[in-house]
């Protein structure tokens, strides 16, 4: 396939129209979003000739975050191996190269200034049969958290990141009668073999954005296009992300969500763009939220962590479109909007109050590093406004080190601070500057 029908199909998750209505009918609620005052606590600072003054409190935690499909490539033993072979998708090769250059990579990090480091344990290299564990997947993967801890790094583990063994996948993934038993099978199994040398848990990566692409939008194995199936596996995998913190959460490390959040905007004054924004919130927000307050969940996650890439718009047809309107459109389908990531943690704090926060990955995709720097810079601001307003954030995963694999965009659409060839960019400076400051 041509990397014009891959951006087609990229930009079809942006245009989808049968999103509406997704989980809940007539849902409408308002959110008022106030700046964030300014900043007057103890912090460090840097100053960047674009963007001004960024101030951090000691001891907040900066980390990068990374899946194992998009640096280690895809294995025959997952469903995106498959995707790819269907020419669904651009080849993954070796990802970034990390397998042979992860012990360099987790050095440089440290001596960079990150702290944290968060991977994700590929379910189909260390379960490629149902119920046959492979011993060298174990091993290298142990060898990958040692030599992260070594150098200094604290070790962030997630269980699943979009590609699953072709066997689950092949029995109807999570949609299957069994998945809740073979998924707590699995989460015991990665606890009990990996918790001695992890130091904190993200189970489920982005639960709506693994719903949306592969059941609704069908950009993402198995490539349906179902309410039906979107509504169910949405329900499910968040049930999974929660039941599988419970579980891990009992060998002491603490846990945190990855959920794709965003301030969701209607794209006129009409009502019925007014609805349909409010049930696609329903799905992006109150599909997560309804657990998270539940007494069985309450303590399930220490951090509640979360994505931001871009607040979209949402027109009377429930067709999702980029904003704001007028705004630059970057190479995946959105405009780049750093106040957008302050309207997510205004959100946030009102509906979980009194918890603590995560902001699990920010990054820039795109060429211009100059934009990445400013974006970054703004975007942290935002966080550090939030942080001077009362709210309590752990940290920031960026999103990401090195280039790597992005999916449908292949090798296109650099996020690294860092290129493939381990050379750093100047918004790598900059960032470093802020962490050392």
């Amino acid at each position: 396939m041509s990397k014009a029908n891959f951006t087609t199909r990229r930009s079809f998750v942006l245009g989808c129209a049968a999103m509406m209505p997704v989980l809940t009918q007539g849902l409408s609620r308002t959110h008022s979003v106030d700046r964030p005052a300014s900043l007057d606590q103890e912090t460090v600072a840097l100053t960047t000739p674009t963007a001004g003054l960024v101030r951090f409190p000691t001891g907040f935690r900066w980390g990068s975050s990374s899946s194992a499909t998009q640096t280690q490539g895809a294995t025959p033993a997952d469903n995106w191996w498959g995707w790819e072979q269907a020419g669904k998708a651009p080849a993954s090769g070796d990802g970034s190269g990390f397998d042979d250059r992860y012990a360099a990579d987790f050095a440089l990090l440290a001596d960079w200034g990150f702290g944290d480091y968060r991977l994700s344990l590929d379910w189909a290299r260390l379960e490629p049969q149902p119920g046959r564990h492979d011993a060298r997947a174990i091993e290298q993967y142990r060898q990958i958290l040692q030599a992260g801890r070594q150098s200094g790094l604290s070790m962030w583990v997630c269980l699943l990141h979009t590609a699953l063994p072709k066997w689950f996948a092949a029995d109807g993934g999570f949609l299957a009668p069994s998945a809740r038993t073979v998924w707590a099978r699995h989460v015991d199994f990665i606890g009990e073999t990996f918790g001695d040398l992890t130091d904190g848990w993200m189970p489920v990566n982005n639960p709506f954005s693994y719903a949306l692409k592969g059941y609704l939008a069908g950009t993402f194995p198995p490539g349906h296009t179902s309410r039906e199936e979107f509504r169910t596996v949405l329900q499910a995998i968040h049930q999974a992300d929660f039941e599988a913190a419970l579980r891990l959460r009992q060998g002491g490390q603490p846990t945190a969500t990855n959920e794709s959040l965003a301030v969701l905007h209607p794209a006129d004054d009409s009502a019925a763009a007014a609805a349909a924004t409010a049930d696609l919130d329903a799905a992006v927000w109150d599909s997560w939220l309804s657990l998270a307050r539940m007494t069985r969940y309450e303590s399930a996650f220490d951090l509640y962590g979360f994505s931001y890439y871009y607040a979209p718009a949402i027109t009377a047809e429930g067709k999702i479109i980029p904003y704001p309107a007028g705004e630059p459109v970057g190479p995946q389908g959105y405009v780049v909007w750093p106040e957008g990531l302050g309207q997510v943690l205004t959100r946030l704090r009102t509906e979980l109050p009194g918890k603590r926060y995560l902001v699990a990955e920010i990054g820039y995709g795109g060429d211009d590093d100059t934009q990445r720097i400013a974006y970054l810079t703004a975007a942290l601001r935002q966080v550090a406004d939030a942080l001077t307003d009362g709210m309590d954030i752990a940290g920031v995963h960026l999103w990401t080190a090195v280039d790597n694999y992005e999916w449908l965009d292949g090798f296109s659409v650099p996020f690294g601070l860092f290129d493939r060839n381990r050379q750093p960019r100047p918004s790598a400076t900059a960032i470093q500057a802020l962490m050392r400051a």
